[in-house]
C-alpha cells in the first residue's frame, strides 16, 4: 500500500465513517449502516473499496482493521523518499489489479484503456489467431477473484478495438 493509495482509500466521507464504525467495533455491514446511519448501498461500497485497497480485511471474525497492512504502510512510509507523483499508467494499474488480477474494471473509459491494453499486451500474440475458448480461458484467469468477468472483459477488449473477431477466431489488433 502506498501514502496514495491509504489517502485514496480514505478520501472519501463515507470511506471514512465506515473506516470509523469499524474502528469502534462492527463487524459487518448491517451493523456499520447502525452505526453510521449509511444506506446500505453506500455502507457496502464503502467497505468493499476499503477492503480492495487493503485498508480492511474481512475473515471468519467479521470486518476489521487490518492491522498489520497499517504497521507496514507505516514502516514504507517511513523509510521511503518522498518521490514525484508516478507514472499515470502505473497508478491505474496499481489500482485495479491486485497479484495480478482484475479487481474490477474502471468506469472511466481512458482508465480502462490502459487497463485493456495492459492485459491485451500481456496475453495475446501480435500475429497469432486463438479459438475462442483459448481467449475465454486466458481471460478468466485475469478475472479470478473479482467482480469482471471474462465475457464482460472480451466484450470490452472487442469494443476497444484491440482484438478483432471472424467466425470464433480472435487476434490481437491493438497496440
Amino acid at each position: 500500500m502506498t501514502a496514495q493509495a491509504l489517502a485514496g482509500a480514505l478520501a472519501d466521507e463515507r470511506r471514512r465513517v465506515v473506516f470509523a464504525a469499524i474502528v469502534l467495533g462492527a463487524r459487518d455491514v448491517p451493523a456499520v449502516v447502525a452505526r453510521t446511519g449509511l444506506p446500505a448501498r453506500d455502507a457496502a461500497t464503502a467497505v468493499r473499496r476499503l477492503t480492495d485497497a487493503g485498508v480492511l480485511a474481512d475473515d471468519e471474525a467479521g470486518l476489521r482493521i487490518d492491522g498489520e497492512r497499517l504497521r507496514e504502510f507505516a514502516r514504507t512510509a517511513s523509510a521511503a523518499p518522498a518521490t514525484p507523483s508516478a507514472d499515470p499508467r502505473e497508478t491505474i494499474l496499481r489500482t485495479f489489479l491486485r497479484d495480478g488480477a482484475l479487481i474490477r474494471l474502471p468506469a472511466q473509459r481512458g482508465r480502462r484503456r490502459v487497463l485493456l491494453e495492459h492485459i491485451t499486451e500481456r496475453t495475446f500474440e501480435p500475429g497469432v489467431r486463438y479459438p475462442e475458448r483459448a481467449v475465454d480461458d486466458a481471460l478468466r484467469q485475469w478475472c479470478e477473484g473479482g467482480e469482471a468477468d471474462h465475457v464482460t472483459l472480451r466484450r470490452y477488449l472487442i469494443d476497444d478495438l484491440l482484438l478483432t473477431r471472424e467466425h470464433g477466431v480472435y487476434w490481437r489488433t491493438g497496440p
